[in-house]
């Protein structure tokens, strides 16, 4: 399959049906099950981080000390962005935003939010997924990978925030499948300019590696530290392994098969 057929791929399955699997599981989903599914997601990101990004970019970097501060500053962008509301929303089932008891007393002002955040972020992933495509298919079915397992605890979430925010829940998936597809938009901007811009691509991999750890540290881990007790740290504990060994298992397999 030719790069731009993977990229399209992936970012449709990201995208659109990443809010198709969030829509069944949250209509009919308890807030207290959401963090299953961001464990899973931690373990994906973090693996993918650890065990394909990084390295990849690492050793297609120039200077190692130029891509260390690459993700340094990475990590400090994307900071900034969640502080003005543009980068990312909380993930927290717990917190204020997706506390289900709380009245929709802000008139759809914090769906609206998530609307924002959400095409800018899925914009951002399409990009990330043509980079790492790019650069190695291996890689860019890692990177899609994780990107779709965490996108489907985080629309589980928008969900929640939606419908909170006094969305029905029909204009609630409209919306989100309306949001999705600004990762294919992403996808396909970041393949046109990338192709001519390869000198780009180590440091596009620095900023996804940034992106998705400080998803999982700063959004995803500090929600399971609610649920501090002893089968809720276990569970946790073991579905962030499996998230790691889906990643471990994907790169295995793409050995295999090539």
């Amino acid at each position: 399959m030719p790069i731009l057929g993977w990229i399209l791929l992936t970012c449709v399955a990201g995208g659109v049906l990443s809010v198709v699997m969030a829509a069944a599981f949250a209509l009919r989903l308890k807030p207290a099950r959401v963090p299953m599914l961001i464990s899973f997601a931690v373990g994906a990101l973090l693996g993918a981080v650890f065990l394909e990004i990084l390295p990849h970019a690492f050793s297609a970097a120039d200077d190692i000390r130029a891509m260390a501060a690459t993700v340094l500053g990475g990590i400090l962008l994307f900071f900034m962005l969640e502080k003005l509301v543009l980068w990312r929303h909380c993930h927290e089932e717990q917190c204020e935003a997706h506390d289900p008891h709380r009245p929709p007393s802000d008139h759809g002002r914090s769906g609206t939010m998530i609307m924002i955040g959400d095409t800018v972020h899925n914009f951002v992933d399409g990009v990330l997924i043509a980079a790492a495509f790019l650069a190695d298919v291996q890689l860019g079915i890692v990177t899609a990978l994780a990107i779709i397992a965490h996108e489907i605890p985080q629309e589980v979430g928008d969900f929640l925030i939606l419908l909170n925010s006094g969305f029905s829940k029909r204009k609630a998936f409209a919306v989100n499948l309306l949001t999705s597809l600004a990762m294919v938009i992403g996808g396909l901007l970041g393949y046109a300019a990338l192709s001519e811009l390869a000198q780009w691509i180590p440091a596009l991999l620095g900023l996804a590696a940034a992106s998705m750890l400080y998803v999982s540290v700063a959004d995803l881990i500090p929600g399971l530290h609610k649920r501090p007790e002893l089968h809720h740290s276990l569970s946790q504990l073991a579905l962030i392994g499996f998230g790691i060994g889906t990643i471990w298992a994907t790169h295995l397999l793409f050995d295999l098969t090539h």
